[in-house]
Protein backbone atom coordinates (compact mmCIF):
# COMPACT_ATOMS: atom_id res chain seq x y z
CA UNK A 1 0.00 0.00 0.00
CA UNK A 2 2.80 2.41 0.94
CA UNK A 3 4.67 1.52 -2.24
CA UNK A 4 1.58 2.31 -4.32
CA UNK A 5 1.16 5.63 -2.52
CA UNK A 6 4.72 6.69 -3.27
CA UNK A 7 4.21 5.96 -6.96
CA UNK A 8 1.17 8.25 -7.14
CA UNK A 9 1.85 11.28 -9.35
CA UNK A 10 2.25 14.40 -7.23
CA UNK A 11 0.53 17.58 -8.36
CA UNK A 12 2.04 20.94 -7.43
CA UNK A 13 -0.82 22.88 -5.87
CA UNK A 14 -0.50 26.45 -7.16
CA UNK A 15 -4.13 27.55 -7.33
CA UNK A 16 -7.12 26.09 -5.50
CA UNK A 17 -9.94 26.66 -3.04
CA UNK A 18 -9.85 24.16 -0.17
CA UNK A 19 -12.77 23.86 2.25
CA UNK A 20 -12.32 22.25 5.66
CA UNK A 21 -15.23 21.31 7.91
CA UNK A 22 -14.50 21.90 11.59
CA UNK A 23 -15.53 19.42 14.28
CA UNK A 24 -15.29 20.64 17.86
CA UNK A 25 -13.91 18.11 20.34
CA UNK A 26 -15.92 19.24 23.38
CA UNK A 27 -15.02 18.93 27.03
CA UNK A 28 -17.20 20.08 29.92
CA UNK A 29 -17.08 23.88 30.19
CA UNK A 30 -16.25 24.18 26.50
CA UNK A 31 -19.73 23.08 25.40
CA UNK A 32 -21.11 26.63 25.14
CA UNK A 33 -18.16 27.80 23.05
CA UNK A 34 -18.51 24.70 20.91
CA UNK A 35 -22.17 25.51 20.23
CA UNK A 36 -21.15 28.95 18.93
CA UNK A 37 -18.76 27.30 16.49
CA UNK A 38 -21.19 24.60 15.38
CA UNK A 39 -21.08 24.31 11.58
CA UNK A 40 -17.92 26.42 11.26
CA UNK A 41 -15.73 26.05 8.18
CA UNK A 42 -12.23 27.04 7.15
CA UNK A 43 -11.78 28.03 3.51
CA UNK A 44 -8.29 28.36 2.01
CA UNK A 45 -7.73 30.29 -1.23
CA UNK A 46 -4.33 29.54 -2.79
CA UNK A 47 -2.94 31.59 -5.66
CA UNK A 48 0.77 31.11 -6.30
CA UNK A 49 2.74 32.17 -3.22
CA UNK A 50 -0.21 34.16 -1.85
CA UNK A 51 -3.16 32.89 0.16
CA UNK A 52 -6.30 33.80 2.06
CA UNK A 53 -7.55 31.62 4.92
CA UNK A 54 -11.08 32.28 6.19
CA UNK A 55 -12.59 30.94 9.40
CA UNK A 56 -16.37 31.33 9.11
CA UNK A 57 -18.70 30.70 12.05
CA UNK A 58 -21.87 32.07 13.64
CA UNK A 59 -19.61 34.48 15.57
CA UNK A 60 -18.31 36.10 12.39
CA UNK A 61 -15.38 35.80 10.00
CA UNK A 62 -11.64 35.96 10.50
CA UNK A 63 -9.40 36.00 7.43
CA UNK A 64 -5.61 35.72 7.21
CA UNK A 65 -4.06 37.05 4.00
CA UNK A 66 -0.45 36.29 3.11
CA UNK A 67 1.24 38.40 0.44
CA UNK A 68 3.57 36.06 -1.41
CA UNK A 69 5.70 38.90 -2.77
CA UNK A 70 6.43 40.79 0.46
CA UNK A 71 5.82 38.00 2.96
CA UNK A 72 3.65 40.36 4.99
CA UNK A 73 0.50 39.05 6.65
CA UNK A 74 -2.82 40.80 7.33
CA UNK A 75 -5.55 39.49 9.63
CA UNK A 76 -9.11 40.75 9.13
CA UNK A 77 -11.47 40.23 12.06
CA UNK A 78 -15.12 40.84 11.26
CA UNK A 79 -17.38 40.17 14.24
CA UNK A 80 -20.50 42.28 13.81
CA UNK A 81 -19.64 45.91 14.53
CA UNK A 82 -16.10 45.00 15.60
CA UNK A 83 -13.87 45.06 12.53
CA UNK A 84 -10.10 45.00 12.88
CA UNK A 85 -7.24 44.87 10.37
CA UNK A 86 -4.02 43.64 11.98
CA UNK A 87 -0.82 44.21 10.01
CA UNK A 88 2.02 41.75 10.53
CA UNK A 89 5.59 41.54 9.26
CA UNK A 90 7.28 38.24 8.45
CA UNK A 91 8.91 38.33 11.90
CA UNK A 92 5.52 38.96 13.55
CA UNK A 93 4.08 35.97 11.69
CA UNK A 94 6.90 33.72 12.85
CA UNK A 95 6.53 34.94 16.43
CA UNK A 96 2.78 34.28 16.45
CA UNK A 97 3.45 30.72 15.27
CA UNK A 98 6.59 30.02 17.32
CA UNK A 99 4.95 27.11 19.18
CA UNK A 100 4.76 25.30 15.81
CA UNK A 101 8.43 25.79 14.90
CA UNK A 102 10.34 22.56 14.65
CA UNK A 103 7.35 20.21 14.43
CA UNK A 104 8.61 16.66 13.82
CA UNK A 105 6.41 14.20 11.93
CA UNK A 106 6.53 10.41 12.14
CA UNK A 107 4.67 8.50 9.44
CA UNK A 108 2.46 5.50 10.08
CA UNK A 109 1.14 2.67 7.94
CA UNK A 110 -2.52 3.70 8.28
CA UNK A 111 -4.34 5.10 5.25
CA UNK A 112 -7.83 6.36 4.50
CA UNK A 113 -9.60 8.17 1.69
CA UNK A 114 -10.64 11.79 2.25
CA UNK A 115 -12.40 13.80 -0.50
CA UNK A 116 -11.24 11.20 -3.02
CA UNK A 117 -7.53 11.33 -2.06
CA UNK A 118 -5.48 8.56 -0.49
CA UNK A 119 -4.24 9.90 2.84
CA UNK A 120 -1.48 8.65 5.12
CA UNK A 121 -1.49 9.03 8.91
CA UNK A 122 1.26 11.01 10.62
CA UNK A 123 1.88 12.05 14.21
CA UNK A 124 3.18 15.58 14.72
CA UNK A 125 5.23 16.37 17.82
CA UNK A 126 5.61 19.99 18.93
CA UNK A 127 8.71 21.29 20.76
CA UNK A 128 6.75 21.12 24.05
CA UNK A 129 6.16 17.37 23.37
CA UNK A 130 2.46 17.89 22.59
CA UNK A 131 1.32 15.54 19.81
CA UNK A 132 -1.43 15.71 17.21
CA UNK A 133 -2.74 13.44 14.46
CA UNK A 134 -2.82 14.42 10.80
CA UNK A 135 -3.82 12.60 7.62
CA UNK A 136 -2.18 14.01 4.49
CA UNK A 137 -2.05 13.19 0.81
CA UNK A 138 1.17 13.04 -1.17
CA UNK A 139 -0.88 13.57 -4.33
CA UNK A 140 -1.04 17.35 -3.74
CA UNK A 141 1.97 19.47 -2.76
CA UNK A 142 1.24 23.16 -2.03
CA UNK A 143 3.90 25.51 -3.41
CA UNK A 144 2.94 27.91 -0.61
CA UNK A 145 3.04 26.30 2.83
CA UNK A 146 2.84 29.38 5.06
CA UNK A 147 -0.98 29.30 5.11
CA UNK A 148 -0.96 26.28 7.43
CA UNK A 149 2.06 26.77 9.67
CA UNK A 150 1.34 23.71 11.79
CA UNK A 151 1.64 21.39 8.79
CA UNK A 152 4.19 23.22 6.63
CA UNK A 153 6.80 20.44 6.99
CA UNK A 154 4.53 17.73 5.59
CA UNK A 155 5.45 16.28 2.16
CA UNK A 156 1.91 16.94 0.91
CA UNK A 157 -1.42 18.55 1.79
CA UNK A 158 -3.01 18.02 5.22
CA UNK A 159 -6.50 16.62 4.60
CA UNK A 160 -7.48 16.07 8.24
CA UNK A 161 -5.72 17.33 11.34
CA UNK A 162 -6.15 18.24 14.99
CA UNK A 163 -5.40 21.73 16.27
CA UNK A 164 -6.13 24.13 19.08
CA UNK A 165 -8.67 26.89 18.49
CA UNK A 166 -8.73 29.18 21.50
CA UNK A 167 -9.45 26.88 24.46
CA UNK A 168 -10.95 24.20 22.22
CA UNK A 169 -9.45 21.24 20.41
CA UNK A 170 -10.87 20.84 16.93
CA UNK A 171 -10.51 18.55 13.92
CA UNK A 172 -10.29 20.02 10.42
CA UNK A 173 -11.35 17.74 7.54
CA UNK A 174 -11.29 18.63 3.84
CA UNK A 175 -14.74 18.45 2.27
CA UNK A 176 -13.94 19.86 -1.19
CA UNK A 177 -11.00 21.02 -3.30
CA UNK A 178 -11.79 23.27 -6.27
CA UNK A 179 -9.04 23.90 -8.84
CA UNK A 180 -10.78 26.79 -10.62
CA UNK A 181 -8.84 30.09 -10.77
CA UNK A 182 -9.04 32.14 -7.56
CA UNK A 183 -10.23 35.73 -8.22
CA UNK A 184 -7.51 38.30 -7.48
CA UNK A 185 -10.09 40.20 -5.42
CA UNK A 186 -9.89 37.46 -2.78
CA UNK A 187 -6.32 38.56 -2.05
CA UNK A 188 -6.98 42.31 -1.98
CA UNK A 189 -7.30 44.24 1.27
CA UNK A 190 -10.35 46.43 2.00
CA UNK A 191 -9.58 50.14 1.78
CA UNK A 192 -11.94 51.19 4.57
CA UNK A 193 -14.28 49.98 7.29
CA UNK A 194 -11.65 48.45 9.57
CA UNK A 195 -9.67 49.73 12.54
CA UNK A 196 -6.03 49.24 11.52
CA UNK A 197 -3.64 47.93 14.16
CA UNK A 198 -0.07 46.66 14.27
CA UNK A 199 0.64 43.19 15.62
CA UNK A 200 2.12 44.75 18.76
CA UNK A 201 -1.01 46.86 19.33
CA UNK A 202 -3.25 43.83 18.92
CA UNK A 203 -1.21 41.88 21.48
CA UNK A 204 -1.49 44.72 23.99
CA UNK A 205 -5.26 44.73 23.48
CA UNK A 206 -5.42 40.99 24.12
CA UNK A 207 -3.31 41.41 27.25
CA UNK A 208 -5.60 44.12 28.61
CA UNK A 209 -8.77 42.00 28.22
Amino acid sequence: MLFATQLTAQKRLTEATITYNILINTKGDSLQAADLLDGATSVIYLKGASSRSEMVSSLGTQATLIDGRSGNVTILKDYGEQRFMIKMTQDNWKESNKKYEGVVFTYGEEFKTIAGYNCQKAIGTLPDSTTFVVYFTRELLPVNKEFQYLNKNLPGLAMQYEAGLGNLMVTYTVSTINFNPVPQSKLELPKSGYRVMTYEESMKQVGSN
